[in-house]
């Protein structure tokens, strides 16, 4: 792991207050038959949900993690995905792809979530405190969910990987709920976006 810089420290401590909003809460819509996966069956499929959701340790009510070991556990307990990066996307693959379409459990917009650094802490609504944790590097799960070809590297070279948190103050969110950065990272080594770029295009596998 890389050592904190004092360029990286002033950088982490510039995002206190950061503030956005959360555009859709989404938990599982039905499970994505996966056969060739490694258990069969995925969460990836989810959806956004009208009014509070309850927000505990391991992640969403009413949520899915088929896969604990690689896309869950108390350390990817939620993931958020930016609609500014959802949008780029769609103008790449000229498609719709409304919330819920990476498997995110939350739709931000307004602010730089992948700029977070790990240990980085976020109030979402009134209670809940986030705590960001890793970028997510996709299995080729994700590409046959969307169905694009050579779909995991691309998303990796592309630097916009959303980011997982694990949760430090349970309680509920919901659309419509202000987000705003309440503790920066202690230790500042890399971004979100710079560890999703340094070590995900590497991991990746040909036809992925």
């Amino acid at each position: 792991m890389a050592e904190s810089s004092p360029t990286c420290l002033a950088a982490a401590a510039q995002r206190l207050g950061l503030t956005g909003t959360v555009d859709a809460v989404c938990v599982v819509g039905q499970l994505f038959n996966d056969d060739v996966g490694a258990v069969g069956v995925s969460g990836i499929d989810k959806r956004p949900v009208a009014g509070p959701v309850r927000v505990r340790t391991l992640g969403l009510h009413g949520d899915v993690q088929a896969d604990r070991k690689h896309h869950g556990g108390a350390d990817k307990a939620v993931y958020a995905y930016a609609a500014d990066d959802a949008a780029w996307w769609s103008q790449q693959l000229q498609r719709e792809l409304p919330a819920g379409t990476f498997g995110e459990n939350l739709r931000l917009s307004g602010i730089d979530l992948d700029g977070a650094y790990p240990g980085e802490r976020w109030r979402i609504g009134e209670r809940v405190v986030l705590e960001a944790t890793v970028p997510r590097i996709p299995c080729a799960t994700f590409g046959r969910w969307l169905r694009e070809p050579s779909w995991v590297r691309r998303f990796m070279e592309a630097g916009r990987p959303g980011t997982y948190f694990r949760v430090i103050t349970a309680g509920t969110v919901q659309a419509g709920d202000a987000v705003e950065v309440v503790s920066v990272a202690e230790t500042a080594a890399e971004s979100i976006r710079e560890l999703a770029l340094a070590r995900g295009p590497a991991q990746s596998r040909p036809g992925d």
